[in-house]
């Protein structure tokens, strides 16, 4: 039997209406908690350096002479100068990082020029901007489920989703795409129930606006397209005809930004290859699974730990996620099951097939999951909202435990989260406050590394950690560093097998790591004779 819900925008009953504004309460608390605490990562800082309008490749050239530099001769690249401009910063993306497009670096750029360039200040823009997340997936579930309390229980998951918050709280344009993939979405739908030329306008602009966050949206769009194609049966009709319409005009209005970036869409490539590092089918199915769980429970478990398949709540959240799949489908029109399924699915898939044809991670890579995590959410919700109001005063009680105890899970891995300094979107630097630790213990430490792999970017994202004490050599290989006297101790940061055999040939020493490896820390001592 088909179920139908409250009718559009009512408000839910009083109990739930006032769990909803204790949750936004504590989702607004959550977001803007310890912006600054969790380590500023690689990718974090690549954005600063965007933001502050230096081009990568110009300021390696500065800094890897094989000279000796402070922290702060680091970090000054990581700061606009009041003679750089917004165009700078565009510069920069159309040159080195063409696959973010301006919106957000434009947003982040106006913002540090209002309140300043903290690590706080710049993760609040998106801070900001994800509590978007919860009028637009209010606004989807009315035109796909026309419930209102499909969407009030929908606000109150995501408020308190951990995968949401991480995203949150990252210096990057994640939360800007949740917001455009929603606001798309709702707007497909309005368009196709009222078909109207102005409907059809504000779906094209949502595109674009999308387009020019993240090109990832992308996918998201393709699936659009499957969806309408499916569910108007096949038929060529006014429908399709509109949609093709205005899906070129939202990706017309896109080609200027591709035409700009054309030239350097191959570094764009290039900066991501490390995607397509080749992994065993059973790690991709375990970082699957761990992903799953952290749309509502996340305390910072490795999603491709060997035992994730035993941790009981993971386990408990995968059947339930799977069980509200079944539910959608037995319980919902073709319209709503398929634009879930397509919405979780085309993205999915576009991920999946080149990681199984080429090796590949991307299908396990959380940042690329978004619309999954968005879709899984929806899937849930639609299974709550209807258990919630079951006529069974036993079932009703029971599906109003496990709602009570989804948002339970979700406030503790926020209360988690919020106090921890490093996190599983943080790899690989999260080893950098132990390795900076140690190197802030010694007297006068001399830290050296070369322009090796991804060494510039963890390197800035550790610099955030040092001690001005801390002074640094940096080379371009094949060159070997002189190094000064007066130093009382010389670690080596991720040293490639050049730089650390041309040290201890050329000083007659060791280059020892300390433990644990996964810190990449190494220490140049002299051989006793």
């Amino acid at each position: 039997m088909k179920i139908r819900l409250t009718p559009h925008w009512a408000l839910p009953p009083t109990g739930l209406r006032v769990l909803i504004i204790v949750l936004l309460v504590l989702a607004i608390f959550f977001r803007f908690t310890n912006l600054g605490l969790k380590v500023y990562w690689h990718d974090e800082t690549i954005t600063s350096l965007h933001l502050a309008g230096y081009i990568g490749e110009d300021v390696r050239q500065r800094i890897f002479n094989g000279g000796i530099v402070s922290v702060q001769d680091l970090l000054k690249y990581q700061y606009p100068t009041p003679e750089i401009s917004l165009n700078d910063t565009l510069r920069t993306l159309i040159i080195e990082d063409p696959q973010h497009p301006p919106v957000y670096y434009l947003l982040a750029r106006l913002w540090m020029h209002w309140f300043g360039n903290s690590v706080a200040v710049i993760r609040s823009v998106s801070a900001l901007i994800s509590l978007l997340v919860f009028p637009c997936i209010y606004w989807l579930c009315i035109e796909l489920f026309e419930s209102s309390l499909v969407g009030w229980v929908a606000i109150a998951l995501s408020s308190i989703s951990p995968v949401y918050l991480v995203f949150a709280q990252e210096a990057r344009g994640y939360s800007l795409l949740m917001v455009t993939i929603l606001l798309s979405s709702a707007s497909l739908l309005r368009a196709m129930r009222l078909n109207t030329i102005g409907s059809w306008l504000i779906y094209a602009i949502t595109l674009a606006l999308g387009l020019y966050s993240l090109p990832l949206i992308l996918l998201t769009a393709i699936g659009h397209g499957i969806y309408v194609v499916i569910v108007t049966g096949l038929r060529w009709n006014k429908t399709i005809t509109s949609y093709l319409l205005a899906s070129f005009a939202g990706v017309l209005a896109f080609t200027p930004w591709l035409a700009l970036t054309f030239n350097s869409l191959t570094k764009a490539q290039a900066s991501t290859a490390w995607s397509g590092t080749k992994v065993p089918l059973s790690r991709l199915v375990k970082s699957w699974i761990g992903n799953i769980s952290r749309v509502f429970f996340d305390i910072n478990l490795d999603a491709s730990a060997p035992a994730i398949y035993l941790i009981p709540p993971v386990l408990i959240l995968l059947v339930l996620v799977i069980y509200s799949f079944y539910f959608l489908y037995r319980q919902t029109p073709p319209k709503i099951y398929l634009f879930i399924s397509t919405m979780i699915g085309v993205p999915f898939l576009a991920l999946l097939i080149p990681d199984l044809i080429s090796g590949g991670l991307r299908s396990s890579v959380p940042r690329y999951l978004v619309p999954g995590f968005l879709g899984i959410l929806l899937t849930v919700t639609y299974l709550l909202s209807q258990k919630i109001v079951s006529a069974n005063s036993l079932q009703r009680k029971l599906w109003q435990s496990v709602m009570l105890l989804l948002i339970s899970a979700g406030i503790i891995s926020c209360v988690v989260y919020s106090q921890s300094q490093v996190w599983w979107n943080k790899k690989p630097s999260d080893t950098h406050v132990q390795a900076a630790t140690i190197i802030n213990q010694a007297n006068r430490p001399l830290l050296i590394t070369s322009y090796y792999h991804a060494n510039f970017g963890e390197l800035l994202s550790m610099s955030y950690l040092l001690n001005p004490k801390v002074q640094l050599q940096l080379v371009s290989e094949p060159n070997i560093p002189n190094i000064p006297q007066g130093f009382s101790d010389i670690f080596v940061f991720n040293p490639s097998p050049a730089l650390k055999s041309g040290l201890e040939r050329d000083y007659n020493s060791k280059v020892e790591p300390i433990e644990p490896s996964d810190l990449q820390l190494w220490q140049l001592k002299k051989i006793v004779k």
